[in-house]
């Protein structure tokens, strides 16, 4: 979206605005009081942040009304994606969720407690720790991930199919490629350390 009061060589006037998108405000003026700046990154990661606030708020919105919190999605997500048995260790928990082993035990004793999930010493391993999803919580993620999923099809119904998946592959492009520059492969909640 140009400025229609944009120069021939493409700096906005001091005083232009750009229909209200603050994003290429923010990059204007840049670009008029520190000429040479880079702005590239300003289209990109500010409305990235942005999406990820106002996804993330509405995440947990749709999730509080379901009774649950984004941690216990994740970890009953992870069993319910594995298949039958629904049952996985804590390791391969962590693995697939991308978090520590504490994190681990933190969500599953939670779960536990609620009735969502059970744990059993693994066979022939002793230190092995078997987590199985229950009933009550294969239903709670049955339903909450459809709502979940439901809500955010919804919310980015302005794309059009084809738009949905480029803009998905090259999301995943750039989220590899600054993982591999950050030597940070992990995947956590927005605001999460």
């Amino acid at each position: 979206m140009a400025s229609e009061t944009a120069t021939q060589d493409g700096a906005d006037h001091p005083k232009a605005r750009t229909a209200g998108y603050p994003v290429e405000e923010i990059a204007a003026a840049w670009r008029r009081e520190r000429p040479g700046t880079p702005v590239s990154s300003i289209g990109i990661v500010t409305p990235i942040w942005r999406l990820a606030k106002l996804l993330g708020d509405d995440r947990r919105r749709v999730l509080s009304g379901a009774g649950m919190d984004p941690a216990t999605l994740d970890l009953l997500s992870v069993l319910r994606r594995g298949g039958p048995p629904y049952t996985l260790t804590t390791r391969e928990l962590g693995q697939r969720s991308m978090i520590t082993a504490g994190a681990v035990s933190q969500r599953v004793a939670r779960a536990e407690r609620d009735g969502l999930v059970t744990r059993r010493p693994g066979e022939g391993r002793p230190r092995t720790v078997l987590v199985e999803l229950t009933p009550a919580g294969h239903h709670l993620v049955e339903s909450t991930v459809d709502r979940v999923l439901g809500r955010e099809a919804e919310l980015i119904e302005a794309l059009a199919p084809a738009q949905q998946e480029q803009l998905a592959g090259l999301l995943r492009v750039l989220l590899q490629d600054v993982q591999h520059r950050l030597g940070d492969d992990r995947i956590t909640q927005v605001g999460e350390d």
